[in-house]
């Protein structure tokens, strides 16, 4: 016997909770489609909104579309349904990412549901945040929220955290010298707020944060080369806290696993009363992703560098209306 197709009010406050995830440059290259009759909702990538040049492979995109698929699971989960998901449906479409089924009630107590409230309260913070630890127990839960979307995360060294920052460096530079790249910088990145542009994607420039004076941590600098007046500079953590977030194998399957392990461990995170930043900066370059990886480490693919931390929520980044991204059939 079917389950009862969900009603248009339902679907639609799922999809406005799952494009509230994260994705490279705020480009939200996510299309939602349901189907009025079986309620089933698929996710598709919009390959409009890919990053050609800095994303040539569309990891980061797919990744983007798995955490929007998290954040549905958790909301779906939230409501008292239960979401059963598969991941790449149809090897004839590359832009169907995920077909998910919604029916019954979700399990008392599900853990999933438990993140709800975080889906909103999840920014990225680029400002300063305290030089202190983040508790080893605090660790371990994030780890096991990367282990329960089949991912790893990994807690480098001391000396390892600095390999990575000289990385992010060398990144940074490539991507100076590579017009294309830093064309696409500046067409999803705004020096002008929110507020002058009214922009519905993209990064504001006031999410940038401060310029770094005297240290360096994993923040990558949106505005580099153009003039952003008012911006300050701040002293960041002499010590940041990294974290890598990886998979086995490195499939396009695997970065949309990636994602809904990234948006997981974001939103334990933000429970934990942590913030972060992510970058995929030095991941963007062939010649230098292999080095992020730690080589006495198990992890294989690095997908994500995650610095966690303790200090100011990030500014919101704006977001598409529900209805540019969800059609009903």
């Amino acid at each position: 016997m079917n389950a009862e197709p969900l009603d248009t009010k339902t679907i639609t406050a799922l999809v406005t909770d799952a494009v509230a995830a994260p994705s490279l440059h705020n480009a939200q290259p996510w299309v939602f489609r349901c189907t009025r009759d079986t309620g089933v909702l698929r996710l598709y990538a919009d390959l409009e909104r890919a990053l050609p040049h800095t994303d040539p492979e569309n990891r980061g995109l797919y990744m983007g579309c798995g955490a929007a698929l998290f954040n549905l699971r958790v909301a779906a989960a939230a409501a008292g349904l239960t979401p059963r998901v598969l991941l790449l449906p149809d090897p004839a479409s590359a832009e169907l990412l995920a077909e998910v089924h919604l029916s019954g009630t979700g399990p008392s107590g599900d853990t999933l549901a438990r993140l709800a409230p975080s889906i909103r309260r999840r920014h990225s913070s680029r400002f300063p945040f305290r030089d202190e630890e983040v508790p080893v127990a605090t660790r371990e839960r994030l780890s096991e929220a990367a282990r329960l979307e089949g991912a790893e995360l990994f807690f480098p060294d001391p000396w390892h955290v600095r390999s990575i920052l000289d990385l992010i460096r060398d990144a940074e530079d490539s991507e100076a010298l590579d017009p294309q790249v830093h064309a696409e910088t500046v067409r999803w990145t705004r020096t002008e707020s929110s507020a002058v542009t009214a922009a519905a994607d993209g990064i504001p420039g006031e999410a940038f944060g401060p310029r770094q004076r005297g240290t360096s941590v994993p923040v990558r600098d949106f505005a580099v080369g153009r003039p952003m007046p008012g911006r300050g500079r701040a002293a960041f953590e002499e010590n940041p806290n990294i974290a890598l977030l990886g998979t086995a194998r490195d499939e396009p399957v695997d970065w949309v696993r990636a994602g809904q392990a990234l948006e997981r461990v974001l939103l334990q995170a933000t429970t934990d009363g942590l913030v972060a930043s992510v970058t995929s900066q030095p991941l963007e370059w062939q010649d230098i992703r292999w080095a992020v990886r730690d080589p006495v480490s198990a992890m294989a693919n690095v997908q994500m560098v995650i610095r966690l931390g303790y200090g100011p929520e990030g500014e919101e980044s704006p977001r598409r209306p529900v209805a540019d991204v969800l059609d009903f059939l």
